[in-house]
């Protein structure tokens, strides 16, 4: 009796060891789709810009293709959106989570919740400012200063050797955010190097249009003479180019326009002459997302920064792009 007791103890373990690897994850492109589906959840930012829904569309166009169940969530610009949203996923046990940071700081307590439950993280697009970077795997996304950097580089290119004062004015995006202070930073360290080159007004638009505008329209009203402008986005800069047209001056001419992004609508303008330059910022993020998710669940080492491939466009390659342009 024990010893038959025992064969069925053996037998019962052997078949549990054997359903357990059948749904550990072992074949990820089963038929069914069942339980070895990989599932990432993603919190976004928002839809604040054409950048974000282009990157929102690459996210779940690329899980879609790579068999991964997408738990997506959108924080609608608000950071306790995005902390609820990783909570529910650790609650849900999800594989891996991936977020956009709204803002850089205030991670450290829902990081270690993840950390804790065993699940990796992924940051996406925009860095954290925590000490402690064993909170999250990898960091995929741009160099936002070096970003800012390229910008102000084709500036001081632009005014080399003429003397006259040039007043710049700068639409911020979004307080707080990784982008807006790179961008900043980058920008300034490089048109430093020019004595005439001044930043005369800095306000945030939110990486909105229509805070571009508004925002522009004081900048206007404010101050007279605008030499150029300098956009943390695409959005935000078309928003001040009808606040300039509105005023009666030309943009690309009477102002001349940088702005960071190179979305469809931005690109157009830039063709068309109203913008002078644009620095790429691409976010085609969700192929290179979906790579890195398998391989931080399947416990590989990845790189902790991965950069995306980005390059910037003057009115001529604009226009050679344009017919390629995804978003």
């Amino acid at each position: 009796m024990v010893r038959r007791n025992y064969a069925a103890a053996v037998l019962g373990g052997l078949m549990l060891v054997s359903s357990l690897a059948g749904c550990g994850g072992g074949d990820s492109g089963s038929e069914d789709g069942g339980d070895d589906k990989l599932v990432l959840g993603f919190s976004q930012v928002g839809a604040e810009s054409g950048w974000r829904t282009a990157n929102t569309k690459s996210i779940q166009e690329s899980a879609k293709a790579a068999g991964i169940e997408l738990k997506f969530s959108d924080a609608q610009g608000k950071q306790e959106n995005q902390i609820s949203a990783i909570r529910s996923f650790i609650t849900q046990k999800v594989d891996v989570i991936a977020f956009s940071p709204v803002v850089t700081s205030g991670w450290d307590a829902v990081l270690k919740e993840a950390k804790d439950a065993g699940i990796p993280v992924i940051l996406t697009d925009r860095a954290v400012d925590s000490q402690d970077t064993s909170l999250y795997e990898t960091f995929i996304g741009s160099d936002f200063v070096e970003e800012g950097k390229k910008a102000g580089e084709w500036l001081t290119k632009e005014y080399e050797g003429k003397t006259e004062p040039v007043n710049i004015v700068e639409l911020q995006g979004t307080t707080g955010s990784a982008p807006a202070l790179d961008r900043q930073k980058g920008f300034a360290d490089v048109i430093a190097s020019n004595p005439n080159l001044k930043v005369v007004k800095s306000q945030t638009g939110d990486f909105k249009r229509a805070d571009g505008k508004t925002v522009m329209e004081t900048f206007l009203q404010s101050t007279p003479d605008i030499d150029v402008l300098y956009a943390h986005n695409d959005d935000m800069g078309l928003g001040a180019i009808e606040a300039i047209e509105a005023a009666g001056k030309k943009p690309g001419t009477d102002i001349k326009i940088i702005t960071v992004d190179a979305v469809k609508d931005g690109m157009t303008a830039l063709a068309d002459g109203k913008i002078n330059f644009i620095v790429e910022c691409s976010p085609l993020l969700g192929p290179q997302l979906m790579e890195l998710a398998k391989k931080v669940d399947a416990g590989e080492t990845v790189e902790k920064r991965v950069l995306t491939k980005e390059t910037t466009f003057t009115p001529e390659q604009a226009k050679a792009e344009l017919p390629n342009r995804q978003y």
